[in-house]
């Protein structure tokens, strides 16, 4: 990295030191990137969307990222489009029977859209009993479970995308079904009472309650060796939602980069087919929730740093490469805030490297190759 290009420490401390008679941080906006081209600019010449995960928590917490200034000022500077980390699940927003909480969520959307940036959602239908509130799994369903589930399923998501009207662009409405072991649809309350009409079910009651808005599957299949049942039965999934005729518009590939396989046993030539295969059925790509898990690599930072790198641009110049990717997003852009320094700690005990800043604001490598993949992309 060409270190002449950033700010050196103690300028950078200059520059945040500029403070107003209120104590604000002064409005000179802090050179955070190692290019001068913010990546949503570079993003946007070619006709893409560039963003980040956010979290409204506490200060200091793994979603407390929204709390740091520093880091809104990030985001402002690299983003043109958020989703929340948590806050738009049904943990947080109906933790409670009878009860809907949207103040964090209603913080990060407004935060994007006073800021120009557009604001995903995520999400309306996570099929998994680990992250259902427990109230929902207790619900009783009655003599006419089908009937009853339809009727829970359209009046929350009639209910969140009433709120969110005009506000959210793209919704993951339903995420991360498929059970990576067995690639079938994953066994919920849900499930059981509808079957496959409870996916397809959520999907219409998005389009009526959400028109216009961009209608997502997101999952989280890579393209490590390993991952072989999972594409497989998100492909089935695909297919029958094109079969059946369900409201889809695009494929969220999460992209946690090493997460679900070494990060160096890549299956090139699957991940192609797989990939041809979705947009072959008319489907738009999205890339979610990018970061790069270096549980493989070795605790040396540069060689660490320099592979993630790779790794990292060899997976967007292929994912770009398709004119259906319509947008790029990281799950998070500072290494301290990212989910895998809990989820996935290395065997090693050294933090983990994930996000394309350091803890110190300073952009890594993964940063140039980002800027260098959308700078390389054909315009679509």
């Amino acid at each position: 990295m060409n270190s002449s290009r950033l700010l050196s420490r103690r300028q950078t401390l200059q520059a945040l030191a500029g403070i107003t008679a209120t104590g604000a941080i002064a409005c000179a906006l802090p050179a955070f990137a190692a290019s001068p081209t913010p990546l949503k600019d570079l993003a946007a010449e070619k006709g893409l969307l560039f963003g980040s995960a956010v979290g409204a928590g506490k200060p200091g917490t793994l979603t407390g990222t929204f709390e740091n200034a520093r880091y809104r000022e990030l985001l402002k500077a690299e983003c043109n489009v958020l989703v929340a980390e948590n806050e738009h699940k049904i943990y947080v927003i109906a933790a409670q029977p009878d009860r809907y909480d949207f103040e964090p969520a209603d913080r990060l959307t407004n935060f994007a859209l006073e800021n120009g940036m557009k604001m995903r959602g995520h999400t309306l239908f996570w099929n998994r009993v680990d992250f259902l509130p427990q109230w929902v799994l207790n619900y009783d369903f009655g003599p006419f479970p089908a009937t009853e589930c339809e009727r829970f399923l359209r009046d929350y998501i009639e209910t969140v995308c009433e709120h969110y009207k005009g506000r959210i662009y793209s919704w993951d409405v339903v995420n991360e079904t498929i059970d990576p072991q067995t690639g079938l649809v994953r066994d919920t309350p849900f499930t059981k009472a509808m079957g496959f009409d409870a996916l397809r079910v959520a999907y219409e009651a998005a389009r009526e309650y959400a028109p216009g808005t961009e209608l997502v599957y997101n999952d989280y299949m890579g393209w490590e060796k390993g991952n072989e049942t999972h594409r497989y039965g998100v492909l089935k999934l695909l297919e029958k939602f094109k079969k059946e005729n369900v409201p889809i518009d695009a494929f969220g590939v999460q992209s946690h980069l090493g997460n679900d396989g070494r990060i160096d046993n890549i299956q090139h030539k699957e991940w192609k087919a797989f990939i041809d295969e979705i947009v072959g059925m008319g489907y738009n790509l999205l890339i979610t929730e990018l970061d790069v898990n270096d549980k493989d690599l070795p605790a040396d930072i540069k060689n660490r740093d320099t592979q993630q790198a790779a790794v990292t641009k060899d997976y967007l110049d292929f994912m770009l490469s398709y004119p259906q990717l319509k947008a790029v997003l990281c799950w998070g852009l500072v290494d301290n805030y990212s989910w895998l320094q809990g989820f996935a700690p290395r065997a090693d005990g050294k933090p983990q490297r994930p996000t394309p800043y350091d803890t110190d604001f300073r952009p890594k490598p993964i940063r140039e190759a980002i800027a260098s993949a959308l700078k390389a992309a054909p315009a679509r």
